[in-house]
């Protein structure tokens, strides 16, 4: 006789809810989904450059407030000084969530910028110096938070990529310049100070739009199909440099009607979506596969530490001290201090000053270096265009080639910095010593190094000190920029410039109170300081050999190991949960 079954106690766990997969739609799928994150993130890394416009609308300031070249340096330095000291956007990234940090910073956008168009449109009175300083700091520091938000994340749901996504992002940060010219000639015409007012709003209106969608997401393994797909929007990035550079030069040589430059602004816009489609196609192959493959989802399980060992760790963390000088091997997690006092962070510091202020004092001064040289003002803009364009070019090069190179052939990329600052002292000399037409070459070498210098400095900072801090210490890693700005910026650049401006008065039988605005003509003007700009630079690059030294060993290694075996562990556990639901 056969046995009654034994009876079972009641389960305690409630059964798992229908698969996600098919409860909800395709549309809500697709715009929670890591490709149309990744769409979201290159439309606000698109908007967060509008620094790199200070050379189109820094004479429209100069001339309506009246500043001479050492006012306007000083400006210029604040401007920096809030793009590079993201300190603040990192450190709340560390204790809010990314919806946040976005919000934040989009109003941070809108009041700094949106301050200096009164002023120069002659809305408000007269600020004094101090007061504009503070507009362009706060509106110039906002794109940190912008990055902190997109970049950040970004590379921490795709860390077997983070060369790749810091080149992609920041190369479409570099060509925003450009897109935002096209936008504004389109909608206001020829008018630098509506072009204040544009950035004003329109990096704001993009943060607020995917406020919700920028966020960490689940890390999976990456195939070669993911690595294919990242290419593809490469692919459109450069098709999209490209026709900004040929509009550049048609816009040179030929003169443009509104319509035409409305024309002209909705092709780049629409090439900025074309990424959209991608991100459809994408999510689409997922969402089908979700389908075919499963209809299950695994329960949620919960490994709680044991007591004791949660007091050793609740009195490490309260110890902060106890461990800075003690650090994890590279490519571990540091602390914030850890890392900050390492040799390691000070050589990029060093690099980083030399680079990045010499690069950030020759964008910086472009508009009055052509001035200076005698060229029209609207071959400035083409100047200004074409540096916004390869820093592009500079980005992605950094980003995609380090990449490439890191993994085919284990090339270090502290070297191929080193490389990039010595491409970079060689344009700052030929503004030195000019020849005719020289400015466009060195608009190109001096976009190409700047644009390059930020993706390897990101990398770098997140390959030897792992990413639990990355927000912090990437905003940390480029505090040096601003301090090198300064340095050679107001207090060598300008007033060396100055100097040869009161001499041509002096020559002219004029006084400076004789003149609204002081203006240098002439190749003997920036000659000076872009001497020692190129002598700085090159210092930099010896100095960043220093970090190539020290990194030899860890660059031979597979330093991407780690995460792939835990994307492994963790789809290896949820297979094998959803196999024991089912059995």
């Amino acid at each position: 006789m056969t046995e009654p079954p034994t009876p079972q106690p009641p389960s305690t766990t409630a059964p798992p809810p229908p698969t996600t997969a098919l409860k909800t739609s395709f549309l809500l799928n697709f715009l929670m989904g890591r490709w149309f994150y990744l769409f979201a993130a290159i439309l606000i890394m698109s908007g967060a450059g509008a620094t790199y416009l200070f050379g189109v609308y820094s004479k429209e300031i100069k001339a309506t407030l009246g500043y001479d070249q050492t006012t306007l340096n000083l400006l210029g330095f604040f401007k920096d000084l809030g793009a590079n000291v993201g300190v603040l956007s990192g450190l709340l990234d560390e204790v809010a969530p990314t919806w946040l940090v976005l919000l934040v910073g989009a109003g941070m956008n809108f009041v700094g910028y949106f301050m200096i168009y009164l002023a120069v449109a002659g809305k408000i009175a007269n600020p004094r110096v101090w007061h504009m300083c503070l507009y362009i700091c706060v509106g110039a520091n906002s794109q940190n938070f912008a990055n902190t938000g997109a970049l950040v994340a970004s590379v921490r749901n795709f860390p077997e990529s983070r060369g790749i996504m810091i080149g992609l992002l920041k190369g479409f940060t570099g060509l925003s310049g450009a897109i935002l010219t096209q936008i504004y000639l389109a909608v206001y015409g020829n008018d630098s100070k509506s072009l204040i007012l544009l950035i004003a709003w329109l990096p704001a209106a993009l943060s607020v739009v995917f406020v919700y969608t920028i966020r960490d997401m689940k890390v999976v393994k990456q195939d070669k199909h993911e690595l294919k797909v990242f290419y593809h929007f490469l692919y459109v990035s450069i098709a999209l440099a490209l026709f900004l550079m040929v509009m550049n030069i048609l816009e040179k040589v030929l003169v443009f009607s509104h319509g035409e430059y409305a024309v002209s602004a909705t092709v780049a816009v629409a090439m900025l979506f074309v990424p959209l489609m991608i991100a459809l196609r994408e999510e689409l192959l997922v969402w089908r596969k979700r389908k075919v493959i499963s209809t299950d989802i695994a329960p949620n399980v919960v490994v709680e530490k044991p007591v004791s060992q949660m007091k050793v760790d609740e009195k490490e963390a309260t110890l902060w001290h106890v461990n800075i000088f003690k650090k994890p091997e590279r490519g571990e997690d540091y602390t914030i201090l850890q890392a900050l006092l390492s040799i390691d962070m000070m050589v990029l510091f060093v690099a980083t000053f030399c680079g990045l202020g010499s690069s950030l004092t020759a964008v910086d001064n472009l508009g009055q270096i052509g001035e200076s040289l005698g060229y029209p003002q609207k071959t400035i803009k083409t100047f200004v265009s074409l540096l916004s364009i390869w820093n592009y070019f500079g980005r992605i090069f950094s980003g995609f080639v380090s990449e490439a190179l890191l993994a085919k052939y284990r090339f270090p990329r502290p070297l191929m910095m080193t490389l990039v600052l010595i491409l970079a002292s060689i344009g700052n000399l030929l503004i030195a010593f000019p020849v005719p037409g020289s400015v466009y070459i060195s608009s190109i070498i001096i976009g190409f190094s700047f644009g390059a210098q930020l993706p390897l400095l990101f990398a770098i900072i997140s390959e030897l000190f792992g990413l639990k801090h990355y927000a912090t210490l990437f905003n940390c890693g480029q505090l040096a920029s601003p301090l090198g700005s300064y340095l050679l910026n107001v207090r060598l650049t300008g007033p060396l410039y100055d100097k040869e401006a009161l001499k041509d008065l002096a020559k002219r039988g004029l006084t400076r109170s004789s003149v609204k605005e002081l203006t240098c003509i002439g190749s003997k003007c920036y000659r000076l300081p872009f001497l020692v700009l190129a002598c700085v630079t090159f210092f930099g690059a010896i100095v960043s050999l220093i970090l190539v030294m020290r990194t030899k060993e860890f660059y031979k290694g597979d330093i991407y190991k780690k995460f792939r075996e835990e994307a492994e562990e963790a789809n290896e556990a949820e297979s094998g949960l959803s196999l024991v639901k089912k059995q």
